[in-house]
């Protein structure tokens, strides 16, 4: 069952059908009640985590995702990996608070589509939409820096790599990463081993000091 969950389901066929997935219920409601001033779109479900999103999107067939990094159960960044495998017709734009290149970087790795932030005007969200749904890559104002290639000659992380940082970074244990991601435990540790060569860091501490200076844990909240 939806952690929500408000579904409708009904939408014109010329409508855009929109999934809001954020926890946070003043956001959904603000977020809903912006994108409702439009004729031509419609909210046909909102969530308040990826896992649940995932398990209704084949019923709700969205057009377009709205969906947030930060949440339980299970985060942004797997939930558009899932998506991107499973419905890679739908669109899935990032909607975050969070302006660090490196998060913008790390969504579109994952697979999103764009990049917006919530406090963007609304007609720049409703531009955001388009864009994606059109196949075309968003960014928001200001994110563009977030593709431009490392200089410093590391060897860069791939998404699930940077995703098993983030959870390590949180405190995670390998356990509980393999548990969230759906993967075995002995291939957590073969990326935290990976992790670690690849930066140059002996130990986990060293990573979720890493994690803080590039800014992986900036605005989450969550400390180690």
């Amino acid at each position: 069952m939806p952690s929500d969950p408000t579904q409708t389901g009904q939408a014109a066929a010329d409508t855009i059908r929109v999934m809001i997935v954020d926890d946070h219920p003043m956001v959904v409601d603000g977020m809903r009640a912006l994108l409702e001033t439009y004729d031509d779109l419609s909210v046909v479900g909102t969530f308040r985590n990826g896992r649940d999103a995932i398990e209704q999107v084949a019923t709700l067939t969205p057009d377009v995702i709205l969906l947030d990094l930060n949440m339980p159960e299970m985060n942004g960044l797997a939930a558009t990996e899932i998506l991107r495998d499973r419905h890679p017709q739908v669109a899935i734009l990032i909607l975050s608070m969070h302006d660090a290149p490196e998060y913008v970087a790390t969504a579109l790795r994952h697979g999103a589509s764009g990049y917006c932030l919530k406090d963007q005007p609304t007609e720049e969200i409703r531009r955001a939409i388009d864009t994606v749904l059109r196949g075309d890559r968003y960014l928001c104002p200001g994110a563009e820096t977030a593709l431009e290639p490392s200089t410093d000659g590391s060897e860069p992380l791939t998404s699930r790599e940077q995703t098993i940082l983030l959870l390590l970074a949180q405190g995670r244990s390998n356990k509980q990463v393999a548990g969230e991601l759906d993967i075995s435990v002995r291939t957590v540790e073969t990326h935290r081993k990976n992790l670690k060569r690849k930066l140059g860091i002996a130990t986990t501490a060293g990573l979720t000091r890493y994690a803080m200076e590039h800014g992986v844990l900036q605005g989450t909240g969550l400390t180690p």
